[in-house]
């Protein structure tokens, strides 16, 4: 919950505020089709109608809200189409950040990618999904800083976002935690050994196998509708 009172920067409580209401919507709370109420929503999160409303006008500049003139808010969310259109594009970018961050990448920066491979082989061994998704949204938020872009970091860390869902069902996969550790240690070497071409192609083959386990459990899932 935020509380308005202990912050006094507004636009910090305004960026809290739209990060809170977006994240609800990725994360189907506010689902497809649900009305957005100001009041509501200001009363859940304590704070006044004033940031709620510009959020939501942040949130309908990236699609994911749309107003009916005169009347209300309602959640559009991110559709089928709308994650097949950016897994196309992530795989031309997330191979783009791989190549530059072999480039430019820090010493400090590859430690914590070591960091974040070793710790996802600690909770892969507890089968953690949670805290797997946790690390493989901070081990390519590593590579987004190392390339020193700050364009190319706010386009992959929202599109990293926007799909959380599915990258969290993703790991439900069989043997999907397994070859997701081994495609970050792949990427994480190339990197290190400043191979930006190898770097590439791994964050290529990687971000391929997120969207096609994607699909395995789409059709599942339709499978399973249909018994």
């Amino acid at each position: 919950m935020i509380f308005e009172s202990e912050i006094g920067d507004k636009a910090s409580l305004r960026e809290r505020v739209f990060k809170s209401i977006r994240e609800a919507i990725l994360q189907g709370i506010y689902k497809q089709g649900d009305v957005l109420r100001e009041t509501v929503i200001a009363k859940e999160l304590n704070v006044s109608r004033t940031p709620v409303r510009e959020a939501i006008r942040q949130l309908e500049l990236e699609g994911l809200v749309y107003s009916i003139p005169n009347k209300e808010t309602v959640v559009a969310g991110i559709t089928e189409e709308d994650v097949e259109d950016i897994f196309m594009i992530r795989r031309r970018l997330e191979g783009l950040a791989a190549r530059r961050a072999a480039e430019r990448i820090t010493e400090e920066e590859l430690e914590e990618m070591k960091e974040a491979i070793d710790l996802t082989e600690f909770y892969a061994s507890k089968n953690d999904i949670v805290h797997i998704g946790e690390l493989d949204h901070r081990f390519h938020d590593i590579i987004y800083n190392a390339t020193k872009s700050k364009i190319m970091k706010q386009v992959l860390s929202d599109f990293h976002t926007y799909v959380q869902k599915t990258r969290m069902t993703s790991l439900e996969t069989p043997g999907r935690i397994q070859g997701l550790l081994e495609e970050h240690t792949a990427i994480y070497k190339a990197i290190q050994a400043k191979d930006g071409d190898q770097a590439e192609k791994l964050m290529d083959n990687h971000i391929r196998q997120v969207s096609k386990n994607m699909h395995l459990n789409d059709e599942k899932e339709r499978i399973m509708k249909n018994k």
